[in-house]
C-alpha cells in the first residue's frame, strides 16, 4: 500500500487526511527507517509494508471505536508507536500516554513526537505491571490499547488495571483472537472486564485476518493486580 492508496483507503472509511497529516505520516516513515538502523523497532521497512501493516493496521481500531475529542488513551507496549501515534495523527484531539519497557524506544518516540509537532502525548519508561500500580495511572484512562504485545490472559492483567471503570480495553489481534479469548475469560472477569465484541476483518491487499477485541471495564480491578513484573507472563491467570 503506497501513501496515495493509504489516503484513499482511509477516505473510504470516512477519514480524510489533510496535506499536513499526510506529511506527518511521511515523516513518521522516514524517522522510523532512520532509527531502525540504530535500534530494532520493526522488521518491516519497505514503505508499502509500513503504510499497510503498521499505519493502516493501527488506524483500523477507529473503524470499531469512536476516537472522540479529549479521549484519554494509554497504549501499553507501543514499541515504535503503534497503534497510538497513527491514531493521534488522524485524531489530533485525543490525549495519548505510552508506556514501554525499553528506554531506547521511548527515546525514539520522544524524538518522533517532536518532529511530528504533536502535543498531548506522554511517554513513560516502565513495566506495565509497575505502571498499573501507580496511583496517578491506575484506572485513569478512558481507553487502554495494546497491539501484538501478549496473549489475552496476560494482556488483560496489564491493561485492565489502567482502564477506568466504564472505560474500554481494546486489544488488536490476528487470527488467534477467539482462541485466546476462550483461555482468558476468567482473567477478564476477575480483573473487572466484560467482553463487548470481537470485530474480525481482513487487512486490504494481503487479506490477512485481524481482530479488534473490545472489553468494557464494569468494576474496579482488585488491588492485588497486576502482580509483580514478569509474573503475568510466567503464570497467567487461568
Amino acid at each position: 500500500m503506497n501513501p496515495e492508496q493509504f489516503t484513499v483507503a482511509l477516505q473510504e472509511k470516512g477519514i480524510t487526511l489533510s496535506d499536513a497529516q499526510q506529511s506527518q505520516f511521511h515523516l513518521y516513515y522516514e524517522t522510523l527507517v532512520e532509527w531502525n538502523e540504530k535500534i530494532n523497532l520493526t522488521a518491516l521497512t519497505s514503505r508499502e509494508d509500513v503504510y499497510l501493516k503498521h499505519f493502516y493496521d493501527s488506524i483500523s481500531a477507529s473503524f470499531y471505536f469512536n476516537f472522540t475529542k479529549d479521549l484519554t488513551i494509554c497504549d501499553v507496549g507501543a514499541g515504535a508507536g503503534f497503534p497510538s501515534i497513527p491514531l493521534k495523527i488522524c485524531f489530533p484531539d485525543i490525549h495519548v500516554t505510552i508506556v514501554d519497557s525499553l528506554k531506547k524506544r521511548i527515546g525514539f518516540l520522544e524524538t518522533l513526537a517532536d518532529k511530528l509537532n504533536i502535543t498531548n502525548v506522554s511517554f513513560y519508561h516502565d513495566r506495565a505491571e509497575a505502571f498499573g500500580k501507580k496511583k496517578q495511572h491506575r484506572e485513569a484512562y478512558d481507553l487502554v490499547m495494546a497491539r501484538a504485545v501478549a496473549r489475552m490472559s496476560v494482556l488483560s492483567e496489564l491493561c485492565l488495571p489502567l482502564t477506568k471503570v466504564n472505560g474500554v480495553f481494546l486489544a488488536m489481534k490476528g487470527a488467534q483472537a477467539n482462541e485466546e479469548l476462550a483461555d482468558s475469560n476468567k482473567a477478564i472477569h476477575l480483573l473487572g472486564g466484560t467482553l463487548r465484541n470481537v470485530h474480525t476483518f481482513s487487512l486490504p491487499e494481503e487479506e490477512s485476518e485481524r481482530s479488534i477485541v473490545l472489553i468494557d471495564k464494569k468494576k474496579s480491578t482488585p488491588k492485588t493486580y497486576p502482580r509483580k513484573p514478569g509474573t503475568p507472563n510466567k503464570n497467567p491467570i487461568s
